[in-house]
């Protein structure tokens, strides 16, 4: 298994809206709305980094109001 956490940041008033769709998401374990640089904090857990790559970059980023992303993969 491949462990993933996708920050994300949002427009503004989004949050909440976007924390439940991502968490709909098929891999997508939990989110979190969190304090910092960023507004949301992904967790995923798939089979492989190119399932990663799907959730990240094409499931999370092709929702309207959300602003950019980063992936962090587990190494342990």
């Amino acid at each position: 298994m491949v462990k993933a956490y996708v920050m994300v940041k949002v427009h503004t008033g989004e949050a909440d809206r976007l924390r439940d769709e991502i968490e709909q998401i098929e891999g997508v374990e939990r989110a979190h709305i969190v304090a910092g640089d960023v507004d949301i904090i992904a967790v995923a857990n798939v089979d492989t980094p190119a399932a990663v790559k799907d959730i990240a970059a094409t499931e999370i980023q092709g929702i309207d109001g959300v602003g950019s992303t980063q992936t962090y993969i587990a190494m342990d």
